[in-house]
């Protein structure tokens, strides 16, 4: 069953723009499905074929001469010396729609990128299934908590029930795992670290002691939706801190983890300087912690955690999927200990959320949104709190209580 992707508009966009297109995100969340299914007649390489990664690597010079262009290289990380030679095809041919690339990895792969294919290349980042994609909708815009945004997902909306929505997040957005019932949990996401670890992080950083880095993984996915704090990290895996650091920039670049920024201004000296951490995926992030069942884990301790790093990713793929590969999303913390959970920037208006796992919000919920009024030069706009009530209703002048279906 193929569920029809929303990025698909944008790669069709971006093939009309440049020479080359790139989408890049995590194992198992459809790259090569999507771009196989988009360039169907373009030839397709893979350079997980051992054979053709030795031609790729061995023989960069005659690889597009056996494999012509239009073609899509897939898992194109392991011969970034291929793109010099992308280049010059792009140059020469001037046209666009030339070459279909995806890659699981960014942080050995966008070096190459940026000295060899700089203003000839789009690149697209694909998570694993949002929502909206599991639930089969064409919305696409990306989330902002307006009333011309309340009123297009109004027309497209499927409410997910309470039980389903921790299936959902339990079961994490792997196209594979979330659409096959059958598929079991534990096995599919064992045999994903370890494939992550063989293919990506092994091969490409030279991590030392595996047994380790899923140590690692394991306390990261640990404090999912809390700030980071790399050196108590670092101490609890029993590693320096300048290993914690390395490592988390691989789970970073390989859209396992994304930190979210504290929002920061040249008159704010009050705010804390430490980003958020959040995992991509939150079924990934339940197996390494051991939430063994959708049930156990929405009556747990990370239940609230795990909701709003659900919520964060989601509204994440909103954006990815408009073709934005850095969405304006920021949290608030002053070391008043006043928090807002999520802060989106638009066209120089800050629209604040909170996130709660209840169905009951209250005002005192939003209460923390009044510190961004006594910021100079700053808008306050509309905001809410998403959580599990059934009915967009307002909670408090502009500001509404946004169930999680309208994300």
């Amino acid at each position: 069953m193929y569920i029809h992707r929303h990025l698909e508009a944008m790669l069709a966009t971006a093939s009309k723009m440049f020479g080359a297109v790139l989408v890049t995100g995590p194992r198992q969340v459809g790259k090569t499905t999507l771009v196989r299914r988009f360039a169907s007649t373009s030839n397709y390489v893979t350079l997980d074929d051992p054979m053709q990664l030795h031609a790729a690597v061995e023989q960069p010079a005659t690889f597009f001469k056996d494999n012509k262009p239009p073609v899509f290289v897939d898992e194109i990380q392991y011969a970034p010396n291929l793109f010099p030679y992308i280049k010059m095809k792009v140059d020469e041919e001037n046209a666009k729609g030339l070459f279909y690339l995806s890659g699981s990895q960014q942080f050995k792969l966008m070096k190459n990128v940026g000295e060899s294919l700089a203003g000839r290349l789009g690149i697209l980042n694909l998570l694993g299934l949002s929502m909206r994609e599991y639930q089969q909708l064409k919305f696409n815009d990306a989330f902002l908590p307006t009333e011309k945004y309340f009123v297009g997902r109004r027309k497209e909306l499927k409410p997910l029930s309470y039980d389903e929505l921790w299936r959902v997040i339990h079961r994490g957005s792997m196209p594979d795992l979330l659409l096959n019932d059958d598929f079991d949990w534990q096995i599919f996401y064992a045999s994903y670290v370890k494939t992550y670890i063989e293919r990506d992080v092994r091969e490409l950083t030279q991590v030392g002691d595996e047994v380790k880095f899923i140590t690692f993984m394991i306390a990261v996915a640990s404090i999912t939706g809390q700030l980071l704090n790399i050196s108590s990290l670092a101490k609890n895996v029993g590693i320096s801190v300048s290993t914690a650091e390395r490592w988390l920039s691989i789970l970073v670049t390989s859209n396992i983890v994304y930190l979210l920024r504290p929002y920061a201004n040249n008159v704010l000296k009050r705010s804390v300087k430490t980003p958020k951490l959040y995992f991509l995926d939150t079924g990934l992030a339940a197996y390494l912690t051991k939430w063994t069942t959708a049930d156990v884990l929405k009556n747990g301790a990370m239940a609230g955690a795990f909701f709003e790093t659900f919520v964060v990713a989601e509204i994440i793929k909103s954006y990815y999927n408009k073709g934005i590969a850095e969405p304006p999303l920021y949290f608030y913390r002053d070391k008043e200990q006043k928090e807002i959970d999520l802060l989106i920037e638009c066209n120089g208006v800050l629209y604040p959320l909170e996130m709660k796992k209840h169905a009951d919000p209250k005002a005192a919920d939003i209460k923390a949104f009044a510190v961004l009024d006594d910021i100079p030069g700053v808008q306050r706009g509309s905001g809410g709190v998403i959580c599990t009530y059934h009915q967009l209703v307002t909670l408090k002048d502009n500001d509404k209580v946004i169930p999680i279906s309208y994300i």
